[in-house]
């Protein structure tokens, strides 16, 4: 019998019963998925999205005067004693209503500096109002409850207005905030509405632009190209 032959026998009788058989290690259960965690890097910041403001057709029909006051802008000329209006149950808070207000009147580019009182005697009121109350408060003039107007003593400044802008500001409603208020002061200061001078030039803020533009470009102040001068400076700095 060959060399091999008993080797090949033994092996033979091996597999037969098993006992040669190489174990196979057991494949590893699936361990169960983690969530994955959230990323800790730092998200790029961005303006805060502007809150929707839902502006009721009719709010209280009564104004609120905002209590307390702030100083002109220093400088030099009259000083217009001024006052600011809230009509109960609508959605702004009337101190920031107020301080908006005074930031745009007494801008350099407005039209004169602005002293805000709680009380009379003043020779402008700025009333935001629900568009129901402007339609009252602005007859015998005709706003449909969309426009804002002067009437009497009181710049009657729509909500509705205040809250959406026009699409004619395309969507720069802090712009179209400083028009609306420099528009209804200036026909309190005596005055008149202007029509666009022509086409690609800036519109007057007496225009009607709250309406159309007519060719004109946006422009919210009565000087816009007003800077400081050296002699408001120096007035600024005395005592």
């Amino acid at each position: 019998m060959p060399l091999f032959a008993p080797l090949i026998l033994l092996l033979l009788l091996l597999l037969a019963t098993g006992c040669g058989a190489i174990p196979t290690a057991p494949s590893p259960s699936p361990s169960p998925s983690k969530p994955p965690r959230p990323s800790t890097a730092p998200r790029p910041k961005g303006p805060p999205p502007r809150r929707d403001v839902r502006v009721p057709y009719a709010a209280s029909g009564e104004y609120a005067v905002v209590p307390g006051g702030s100083p002109a802008r220093r400088g030099r000329g009259a000083v217009v004693r001024y006052l600011v209006e809230v009509e109960r149950g609508l959605p702004f808070d009337p101190d920031e209503f107020a301080a908006d207000v005074h930031r745009t009147l007494n801008d350099v580019r407005g039209w004169a500096r602005f002293q805000r009182v709680d009380h009379g005697p003043v020779r402008v009121r700025v009333a935001l109002s629900s568009p129901r109350l402007t339609v009252r408060q602005c007859l015998p003039l005709r706003t449909g409850g969309r426009l804002s107007c002067w009437n009497g003593t009181r710049s009657v400044i729509n909500a509705l207005r205040w809250a959406k802008g026009v699409p004619q500001y395309d969507g720069d409603l802090t712009a179209y905030r400083h028009y609306l208020i420099s528009h209804e002061v200036g026909h309190g200061l005596g005055h008149h509405h202007r029509s666009c001078p022509g086409p690609g030039r800036l519109a007057p803020v007496m225009t009607q632009q709250s309406k159309s533009l007519n060719r004109c470009r946006p422009n919210p102040w009565p000087f816009p190209d007003r800077k400081p001068t050296e002699s408001d400076e120096t007035e600024d700095r005395r005592p």
